[in-house]
Order: structure tokens, then C-alpha cells, then sequence
């Protein structure tokens, strides 16, 4: 087994973990301000990690990746996202909630992540563990 595909299952078997960490936010229901806050971090971890993880992915079968973006552009030609505008997207509201403090951002963050990037997520780990086991 390659060392890159060695990389790829350890950083696969960590975004399982902080995937598990929204997955526990996300089924609760009326999230206070501190829990609202862990989602987002929860969030945020998980799409680093999952970037990542295309990438290694990627990088064992040949491409050459080097930035979120690209491996996100790179992961949906090569059929490991199904939806590349939507991580585009979630990318682009990630870096927003990094870089400023708003209560209507956070917010709309909070709906985004429930009922669109944790499933879109969820969805990306099951189709990697796949691959990886390959």
C-alpha cells in the first residue's frame, strides 16, 4: 500500500471522527449560543479535514492539488462529490464566518450546515470509505 493512500485512510478515519462531532450538534434541536458556536467549529474542522482528504485521495491516483478549491474542482470531475457548486459554496461561507463575527451569518451558517452541508458532507465520507478500502 502506498504512503499516500496510508495518509489518506488515517485523515479519512479523522473526518469520521469530527463528522461524528456535527452529526451530534446537528440532531439537536434549539441550539443555544455556545452550542451554535460548537457546530460551526465542529464545521469548520470537519471541512478542513475533508478537503484534505480529497486531496491525499487525489494525489494517489495522480492529480496534482494543492488548495481547497482545487481539490474540491478536482474531486467533482473525478466523481468523489456529486454537487462541486455546493462545496464551492460552503467553502466560500466557511472563510465569511472566519473572518467576521455576525449574528446573521452565524445563523444562516446554523441552516446551512443542518440541512445542507452535513448530509453533502456525510455523503462525501461514505463514497471515500469506499475508495479507500479499494
Amino acid at each position: 500500500m502506498g504512503e499516500g493512500l496510508v495518509r489518506c485512510r488515517q485523515r479519512m478515519v479523522n473526518y469520521t471522527k469530527s463528522l461524528a462531532h456535527v452529526r451530534a450538534t446537528v440532531e439537536k434541536e434549539n441550539l443555544n449560543e455556545i452550542e451554535k458556536a460548537g457546530l460551526i467549529q465542529f464545521f469548520e474542522v470537519a471541512f478542513e479535514l475533508a478537503w484534505k482528504v480529497m486531496k491525499d485521495y487525489l494525489i494517489t491516483e495522480g492529480y496534482d492539488v494543492k488548495s481547497p478549491r482545487e481539490a474540491i474542482k478536482t474531486a467533482f470531475d473525478y466523481g468523489l462529490i456529486s454537487d462541486g457548486a455546493k462545496w464551492l459554496e460552503a467553502l466560500e461561507k466557511r472563510n465569511l464566518a472566519l473572518e467576521i463575527y455576525d449574528e446573521t451569518i452565524l445563523d444562516e451558517l446554523e441552516e446551512l450546515i443542518t440541512h445542507t452541508y452535513y448530509p453533502m458532507m456525510e455523503q462525501f465520507g461514505s463514497a471515500l470509505k469506499a475508495k479507500c478500502r479499494e
